[in-house]
This record gives structure tokens, sequence and C-alpha cells, in this order.
């Protein structure tokens, strides 16, 4: 039972959103397919940190989610900055269930436990964001961090965070996402968002003893790295 994560898989059958105008990008999901199915098991799990789909609306993510259920191993997926389909929880847990959608689960203020592994995270938010609306909507990630944490130490075993944005980069750092982050007491944290030459000022280390690391889609070829078995 092995835990991977890949994040920003920007799919887009119920969008016309096609990735493969992007560098890198070219047949990008039937990459993904075939190194998911090649690498991940049934009982395996894979987190996917933020941009999930294209669509607008939850039912236009149909099709998207589709493709994800038809994948091997159970999937937790968190919200990105492009997941405008993106709901209640009430909402999107009864439409996985009216589309019979059975190895998907949502990360949002709540936390799973695999293995001797307890998953937590949550969005995050620009490290630049200096506006009124940018303080509230930090505050509020910060405040679902330590709900997401909280609920993962409850569940025992070793918490990793899991956020869309980068909370720290190679010469920024978002100061109220980080003294989150460390009041937690998590020490792994991965993170996706960035995309081609953008992934060159990923940090990818240890910082206030806590490890980073990237995995955006494009960041992994499309290979689902590794975390822990």
């Amino acid at each position: 039972m092995a835990l991977f994560a890949i994040g920003d898989t920007h799919l887009c059958l119920g969008a016309d959103k096609p990735m493969d105008i992007f560098g890198g990008w070219q047949d990008y999901m039937e990459r993904l397919e075939k190194n998911w199915i090649k690498i991940v098991d049934p009982d395996d799990t894979v987190v996917i940190p933020g941009d999930i789909s294209w669509a607008l609306k939850l039912t236009d993510a149909a099709r998207d989610l589709a493709f994800l259920d038809s994948l091997p191993g159970t999937k937790i997926i968190g919200k990105g900055n492009h997941d405008y389909w993106w709901e209640t929880l009430t909402k999107m847990n009864a439409f996985l269930e009216g589309n019979d959608f059975k190895t998907i689960k949502f990360l949002f203020n709540n936390a799973y436990r695999v293995g001797d592994i307890a998953i937590c995270g949550s969005r995050g938010w620009f490290y630049d964001d200096d506006s009124e609306l940018g303080e509230k909507v930090i505050n509020r990630e910060c405040g679902r961090i330590k709900t997401s944490t909280d609920a993962a130490k409850e569940l025992g075993g070793e918490p990793i965070l899991f956020l869309h944005y980068p909370p720290i980069t190679q010469d920024r750092v978002c100061d109220q996402i980080m003294d989150a982050i460390v009041q937690s007491g998590v020490k792994k944290c991965y993170y996706a968002h960035l995309h081609g030459n953008a992934i060159n000022y990923a940090f990818r280390g240890t910082y206030e003893g806590i490890k980073f690391d990237l995995v955006s889609a494009d960041s992994l070829e499309f290979i689902p790295k590794l975390i822990g078995k």
C-alpha cells in the first residue's frame, strides 16, 4: 500500500481548455494515464493537490472525475486556483455518490489516514497578495490548515501536508502560511501550482525544520511521485 502525489492534472474532458498548447504538455492525459497505470496499484493512494479539472461547474467535471475514478488506487483531491467547479463538501460527496465514483475523496477541512501517514491539506494562497481581500483569504487558508492538521493528529500516524500554492520558493516566503505550517507541527509539505520556467524557482529542501517538495504534473513528467509505503 503506497502513497503517491501529483498535482495539476488540468483535465479538460468537460471543457475546451487543452493544455497541449503549452510546452511539455503534449499528449499529457495519455502520458499521465500510461504512467499512472504502470506504477499505481489498486490498493495504493494518490493525492492530487489542486487544479484537477478545467470545468466551470461540478456537473461539467463529471468526465474528468470519471477519468480519475477509472485509474488504479484511491484518489484524494484538494482544491486549486483553477478548480472553479469546487462546491461544498456535502454537494461534492453527493455528486460522487450520484455518479457511482468509488475511488475519489475530497481533502477539504478534513484528513485521511493511509497506513502510517495522515494526509492533510488546503489550497494555500499567493505569497505576494498584499490586498485586503488577499489578507482575508490567507487568514481563511491558515484556519483550514489548522483544521486539517488537527484532524490528522486525531487520526494518528505521521501528518503530511499537501497544498496547492507553494508556501515558499527560492526567493519568497508566504509568512502567514509558513507560520501556520510551523505551528501545525508537520515535518513534510508537498505543493503544486508551478509550471514551465517557474519550476526553476521551486524550493526543494528543508526550511524551519520542514521538508518541502514540488509535485506539479509537468515537473514530474506526468509520473506520480512516491511519497511513502
